[in-house]
């Protein structure tokens, strides 16, 4: 009998593919998750502080962390990658190799960066050996991770629940006191300015809100021992790693911490996703923070971020195994923006500029914002396609949004949403510049900026619009 069941189980699986053999009974769960390493193998490599020339060392590991939930109807796969913002033509090479070893639909596959900014390029195809193998590492990681998950599912309930840690967010874009404004690179006046630093003398309010709650999707085995946790938070990232220092920011201790919180052997797979955090950093304005060392203030976010991990995870009542999952996934074109006759004549002056004096005369970054004007006036394409995504998880559901998202756009998606709890992960399947509102885009600033972003200004409506509907679409099914 147990030869005849084998031989039956390899013609299902020639037959049908691979994901069917995983499947569980309709409405029985089954998850897996697994993490892998995705460090640089090669060096020297470049990072956001230095070259590829420069000497670069590996402080903490880089991850490529994935989960696959399969409910018997539908399977879905959600990953984490450990880089500043992969772009969509690399997430899809290892979106394809996972689909095609797993039989996961490419469109039931969501994997969204962390957004440190102490990792190297995910996507140079040219340039220092370094950098190029290194997007070959990260393709096969984030495939393998996918796939291992998928080979590790097992009977499983989930949970979710959240906790609000508001002492380590702040919104960063602020309004001035009269007469300290200074000139943006286009030589005009915002109304607000990003990071103006910490003097009472300087700064007046906030532009903006931010998002304490930090919410956690918790998945337990069948003998209800913790298997998994993504958790998600509207923090950008923390920074203070030294130069030519790979490591995962705040992201990767909480991560390294979150088993010991759970009292959890070494093989749960936890992770953090980004949140709508666009204008939210972790500099504590108008209050100046003692001096801390190399990671340390990464190590203190981490901790006080796992501890709320923990308090939501114990708010959970009961892990459920009967889970409905459904996914859909849209594409929508968006206009590319387009400088005005004025804009690109003042961009072509500045970068006419010879004389090294006159250019010192000019606003901060000015050359560096000129060359995007020209650039976005040179544009051939008239649209550019994104990809949103929304997934229903039982009463709960998770979006993703492929830009830096500024936080009212997350809050307004939650208090919209028609789930019980909706988790928002930005930079998710794509990186595609900062997403302002129409009101943050009236206010001006950095996240604003032609070339900081490049599509239309009401493009938050559209997608949110289009997020909503898709909730609204999953919500009503049975």
């Amino acid at each position: 009998m147990y030869c005849r069941t084998i031989f039956f189980t390899l013609l299902v699986w020639c037959a049908t593919g691979p994901v069917l053999v995983a499947q569980a009974k309709s409405g029985q769960l089954r998850a897996g998750a697994s993490a892998v390493d995705v460090s640089p193998k090669q060096f020297p490599v470049s990072l956001r502080s230095g070259k590829a020339r420069d000497k670069s060392a590996i402080h903490d590991p880089l991850h490529a962390r994935a989960i696959v939930l399969n409910d018997g109807k539908t399977i879905v796969a959600l990953a984490v990658l450990d880089a500043l913002g992969a772009p969509p033509e690399m997430l899809n090479e290892a979106k394809q190799i996972a689909s095609k070893k797993t039989g996961i639909p490419v469109d039931r596959i969501l994997i969204s960066s962390t957004h440190t900014h102490s990792a190297p390029p995910s996507n140079r195809t040219e340039g220092s050996p370094g950098d190029v193998a290194y997007r070959k590492v990260l393709i096969e990681g984030l495939a393998q991770a996918i796939i291992q998950a998928f080979e590790n599912q097992q009977t499983a309930s989930l949970g979710m629940a959240s906790h609000d840690l508001p002492e380590e967010v702040f919104n960063r874009r602020w309004f001035l006191q009269p007469g300290k404004m200074p000139a943006n690179p286009f030589g005009k006046m915002d109304i607000v300015k990003m990071n103006p630093g910490t003097s009472p003398a300087v700064l007046e309010r906030p532009a903006g809100p931010v998002d304490p709650e930090l919410m956690v999707l918790s998945i337990q085995d069948q003998k209800r021992k913790p298997l998994a946790l993504l958790a998600n938070y509207a923090l950008h990232y923390v920074g203070g790693i030294p130069k030519r220092h790979a490591s995962a920011d705040y992201f990767g201790e909480f991560a390294r911490l979150m088993p010991s919180r759970l009292r959890a052997d070494q093989n749960l797979v936890a992770m953090m996703s980004n949140g709508a955090s666009g204008d939210i950093n972790n500099i504590p304005f108008l209050v100046n923070r003692p001096p801390r060392e190399p990671f340390e203030q990464v190590r203190i976010v981490a901790s006080k971020a796992a501890d709320a991990a923990y308090f939501a995870y114990k708010k959970i009542d009961t892990h459920e195994r009967e889970i409905t999952i459904d996914m859909l996934e849209r594409k929508v074109d968006l206009k590319y923006r387009r400088p005005s006759a004025e804009e690109v004549t003042s961009a072509q002056k500045v970068l006419a500029l010879k004389d090294q004096s006159e250019i010192a005369r000019l606003p901060k970054q000015a050359v560096n914002y000129a060359r995007k004007v020209v650039q976005a006036h040179e544009r051939e394409e008239d649209s550019l396609t994104v990809t949103i995504q929304a997934i229903r998880i039982g009463e709960y559901a998770i979006v993703g949004i492929p830009f830096e998202t500024l936080v009212e756009i997350g809050l307004e998606i939650k208090d919209r949403s028609p789930f019980a709890r909706t988790m928002v992960i930005g930079l998710a399947n794509g990186r595609h510049g900062y997403l302002p509102t129409p009101e943050q885009h009236r206010l001006g600033g950095y996240e604003t900026w032609l070339g900081t972003n490049v599509v239309q200004k009401d493009a938050s409506v559209i997608l949110t619009d289009n997020l909503l509907e898709m909730l609204k679409d999953l919500h009503q099914r049975k």
